[in-house]
């Protein structure tokens, strides 16, 4: 991916209501930031969008592309593209194509967002 694509990309995520939220358990989050957070949270709801998300963060280097995770699933390489596709719009996952192959990766930023936001306070 170009910079300057990578630089767009990042940008409306920047600004992304889950990168500001408190944890659910210190204070109610507002609606605006319940809206921004719902995106994200359906996108993981779906069995198939876990796994892969799973499978990506514990694969060897921390990406992987779908060759990897085919064997994983009795789905079709279209399916899978497609649910990688959905993770990477929610803000999930990176992607960084070379040659054929596009690779995956978890945003660090998102995952840390994701996992302080149930985070219970102190």
């Amino acid at each position: 991916m170009s910079n300057s694509a990578t630089a767009s990309r990042e940008l409306p995520l920047a600004g992304d209501p889950l990168a500001c939220c408190v944890p659910l358990a210190r204070e109610p989050i507002s609606a605006e930031q319940a809206v921004g957070v719902v995106p994200l949270l359906k996108a993981i709801a779906d069995p198939a969008r876990l796994r892969l998300l799973s499978l990506v963060l514990s694969h060897e280097g921390g990406e992987a592309c779908v060759c990897d995770l085919l064997p994983y699933f009795d789905l079709s390489q279209p399916t899978i593209s497609h649910h990688l596709k959905v993770l990477h719009e929610s803000g999930l996952l990176d992607r960084e194509k070379r040659g054929t192959w596009v690779f995956y990766k978890a945003r660090p930023a998102a995952m840390t967002a994701l996992g302080d936001l149930f985070t219970s306070s102190s």
